[in-house]
């Protein structure tokens, strides 16, 4: 096991991520922040924190459950009735989806197809912690706090404070 980041090289690309949606977006206005659950969700209350430190302007903050829209479940039965978008509304908005790592682009797909089941937001822009890369689909994050090229066989754990007890990243 190797780690990757620690608490404060997390917190410094946090800092960073949250500067550059305010740069790319030329402010905060009309700007919502949607966690892809689990671990989307802290990273993106703390982007909503430190971009509120930054602006002083709170912005909304929104959970999603992407399980529904996956298309790589194995079983029909492992597909909730569930379409959960919440907290949110995308209509006409700049959503940014955000979530701790990217790897295939299958979750992101998911969780833009859940978004435009909610309304017809004007963009849509994706952060996440970490790239690993082995996209399986063009899609690629807006904004990323750290580049690991990894393979296949490994695994990035992203570790958050209010879900696991501590902030960390690891590989595998």
């Amino acid at each position: 096991m190797k780690i990757l980041m620690d608490d404060q090289a997390i917190r410094r690309a946090i800092t960073r991520i949250s500067h550059e949606i305010i740069e790319k977006n030329k402010g905060t206005d009309n700007l919502v922040i949607i966690g892809v659950k689990t671990r989307g969700v802290p990273l993106a209350s703390r982007i909503v924190q430190r971009i509120e430190d930054i602006e002083g302007i709170r912005l909304p903050v929104g959970t999603i459950d992407i399980t529904f829209y996956r298309d790589d479940l194995q079983r029909k039965s492992e597909r909730p009735v569930i379409n959960q978008l919440d907290q949110i509304d995308v209509k006409n908005k700049t959503v940014i989806i955000v979530d701790d790592v990217v790897f295939t682009g299958r979750t992101c797909r998911a969780a833009i197809e859940a978004i435009i089941d909610q309304g017809r937001p004007n963009k849509i822009q994706f952060a996440a912690l970490i790239d690993r890369g082995h996209r399986e689909l063009p899609l690629r994050p807006d904004f990323v706090g750290k580049n690991v090229p990894t393979s296949t066989s490994e695994i990035v754990h992203v570790h958050f404070d209010e879900v696991d007890g501590e902030d960390r990243v690891v590989l595998q």
